[in-house]
């Protein structure tokens, strides 16, 4: 595998350790200045130069793409997609994560848990905010502070208002949090490869410091995470389209509560506390995906007009439940069922015998039509239905 790390810190820790796992694997790696890059756009032809030369071929990226470059960096990502290079994140799913508050909107979407949280920018809307999260003490965050930095716990209504006031006025956006008391000073990381937690740590602040990360003096154990940690550590990665990331969580009494989703996890603080070799296990990850990619059903099938991808959600109450795909009906339609999605799992080419439950999502090639038709007539009213039409390829000759 010919593979580039994308970092601006070819010393430090997490860069130096993918360096040395790739190439004890043999794999041909180099580390590319994510601001070194030139994009160049022309029909037909995306292109990217380093140092001014065309850049050469390469199997897979791994950004390593940091805050204060964010812009740039998943702009350099994006460019390597459309080159149809494999990337272990999107730059969508960086873009995502990095900021705060959109992470949390993508998320609130789904069954996860997660502290509840507000936003206000109308200084009279700041005090209804922090009632509607249970009042003091709350959590004060900067949207895209990182490593600690940039979050505050204010323990009355008046040092919060006075905070965000502050904020504010140096053009700053904060978000609102309600404080986990039984989690003070404690939190989790669950570090996620692919469809997996590989590894996890859970970090105590010293003193009467109440953020605990290892950057601010926080201290570090290896844990093992039960089912329902696991589960929704993998859930937020695959939601934000990261393949390797750090969860950050917090344990409250009612189960996990997800804090934040971070795309370029630093690998020094939990290798030593687990004694794992993370960073080979993402290079493997990158080169078996390499080896065996996922098949993009646009640029491999061949379909003629009418015909399209689409997905199609399984609520509660619908006909559907209870039924196998094959008594479903959806075959006699002329719609196939690529991938069924049932929580975090993934089970692609779905036996015709399985049977759909509540909450299933259905990846479906077939007739935009008859798709159509299964989409509520009150979900159709409100938004036009998410239906891609495939590339109709031109006639021969």
């Amino acid at each position: 595998m010919k593979l580039a790390i994308l970092s601006r810190s070819p010393k430090c820790y997490s860069t130096r350790r993918l360096l040395e796992a790739a190439e004890s694997r043999g794999h041909h790696v180099r580390i590319l200045d994510t601001l070194k890059f030139s994009i160049d756009l022309e029909a037909g032809t995306p292109d990217l130069y380093y140092r001014g030369k065309v850049i050469s071929a390469y199997d897979a990226i791994l950004p390593r793409i940091g805050a204060s470059i964010t812009y740039f960096g998943t702009a350099v990502v994006r460019q390597f997609e459309q080159m149809d290079v494999f990337t272990a994140n999107s730059s969508t799913g960086i873009g995502n994560s990095r900021d705060k508050l959109r992470c949390m909107q993508i998320l609130s979407r789904h069954q996860i848990g997660m502290p509840q949280t507000t936003f206000a920018r109308n200084r009279s809307d700041v005090l209804p905010a922090i009632r509607r999260v249970g009042g003091a003490p709350v959590i004060i965050k900067l949207l895209e502070g990182t490593q600690g930095v940039g979050v505050i716990l204010a323990d009355s209504v008046k040092i919060a208002e006075a905070i965000i006031e502050t904020l504010h006025s140096t053009k700053q956006n904060v978000l609102v949090q309600k404080f986990v008391s039984e989690s003070r000073g404690r939190d989790v990381r669950a570090f996620v490869i692919g469809d997996r937690v590989v590894a996890a740590m859970r970090r105590t602040a010293q003193g009467q410091e109440f953020r605990s990360n290892v950057h601010r003096g926080g201290t570090a154990e290896a844990i093992e995470l039960d089912e329902s940690y696991q589960d929704a550590a993998v859930k937020s990665a695959q939601i934000m389209g990261l393949r390797v990331a750090g969860v950050d969580l917090l344990e409250a009494d009612d189960g996990p509560q997800v804090m934040e989703v971070n795309s370029s996890p630093g690998l020094e603080g939990i290798e030593a506390v687990t004694r794992l070799d993370i960073a080979g296990a993402i290079i493997d990850y990158l080169a078996a995906q390499v080896d065996f990619p996922e098949i993009d059903i646009r640029q491999r099938l061949t379909v003629s007009r009418g015909y399209g991808v689409t997905e199609i959600s399984i609520p509660a109450g619908s006909e559907f439940v209870g039924k196998s795909i094959d008594d479903s009906g959806l075959s006699e339609q002329d719609i196939n069922v690529l991938t069924l999605y049932r929580g975090s799992t993934v089970i692609p080419n779905p036996r015709l015998k399985r049977t759909l439950e509540p909450g299933d999502r259905l990846l479906c090639f077939g007739k935009l039509e008859s798709m159509r038709s299964m989409i509520p007539e009150k979900t159709r009213k409100k938004r036009r239905p998410r239906l891609k039409t495939l590339p109709v390829p031109a006639p021969p000759g």
